[in-house]
């Protein structure tokens, strides 16, 4: 019974990180859905959706998660421009150590930073992985989605 019930709050925590909520000025998707279940959400804007079919899908398999896809983006893809050209935003996680005020290390914490696709593409993967980034929230301009044609 016991491992049922860590079974489940696995997957709980896991469903946690995928979500679509929005703002006045912008949307927020969970990193850990893939562009596929992103697509079937029914609570991603359409316009989005047809974003991910007609751009972002010409070098992204759907099936992708959207934090595996900014983790390894490139500027020579075609994906990449897309998300500089929405204006997207990305919030990451980055750990970095801990001390108390007399100085002794407490540990590692993430710090939490938005940052813009760009920036995000000018580290490379060994900066990345040496930094423990963990990318969390693809942050879209509803305004910069809006004037984009589909």
């Amino acid at each position: 019974m016991a491992r049922f019930i860590d079974t489940l709050s696995d997957q709980t925590t896991y469903a946690d990180y995928k979500y679509v909520m929005q703002d006045s000025g912008s949307y927020s998707f969970g990193a850990k859905y893939t562009y596929a279940e992103l697509i079937a959400d029914v609570m991603a804007p359409f316009k989005f959706k047809a974003v991910i079919e007609h751009y972002i899908a010409k070098d992204t398999d759907p099936e992708t998660s959207i934090e595996s896809h900014l983790y390894y983006l490139t500027p020579d893809m075609f994906s990449a421009r897309t998300l500089t050209e929405l204006k997207a935003k990305v919030k990451i996680g980055i750990l970095e150590p801990v001390k108390s005020i007399f100085g002794k290390s407490k540990g590692a914490a993430y710090k939490v930073r938005v940052i813009s696709v760009e920036d995000l593409m000018e580290m490379d993967v060994d900066t990345k992985k040496r930094k423990n980034i963990a990318v969390m929230e693809l942050i879209v301009s509803k305004l910069a989605l809006m004037s984009f044609s589909v």
